[in-house]
């Protein structure tokens, strides 16, 4: 199982704008295509200004294929535009899961 973060620096004061755009269009057309999200952060102490989100998948070939569904969605392509100007820096980290941690992942996952 892999988990891929994401990582956004923001420009100064815009997440209260990104998480409004993102719960009222963004949220929904992910949870369309992407089987597990993680978990969903903007940082308070530390680099400021940043959104962090996790999302789980069971091969790197699922992850390919959600987001490739995700990206020809007209819907989700209308929301990049409105949060794309807000972004200053875009990171991605795609991370394989510790053997021990593996059951606990499935666990936490299945209880959504």
């Amino acid at each position: 199982m892999y988990v891929e973060e994401r990582m956004y620096r923001l420009k100064v004061a815009a997440v209260p704008e990104y998480l409004k755009h993102y719960e009222n269009d963004g949220l929904k057309l992910q949870l369309k295509y992407l089987p597990h999200m993680v978990g969903y952060y903007f940082t308070e102490v530390g680099p400021v200004n940043m959104i962090v989100h996790l999302w789980a998948y069971e091969s790197l070939d699922q992850r390919d294929r959600c987001r490739a569904a995700m990206v020809a969605d007209a819907g989700w392509q209308a929301y990049l535009a409105k949060i794309n100007p807000l972004i200053e820096t875009q990171e991605t980290r795609i991370m394989k899961c510790a053997p021990f941690f593996l059951e606990r992942l499935k666990k936490m996952l299945a209880a959504v």
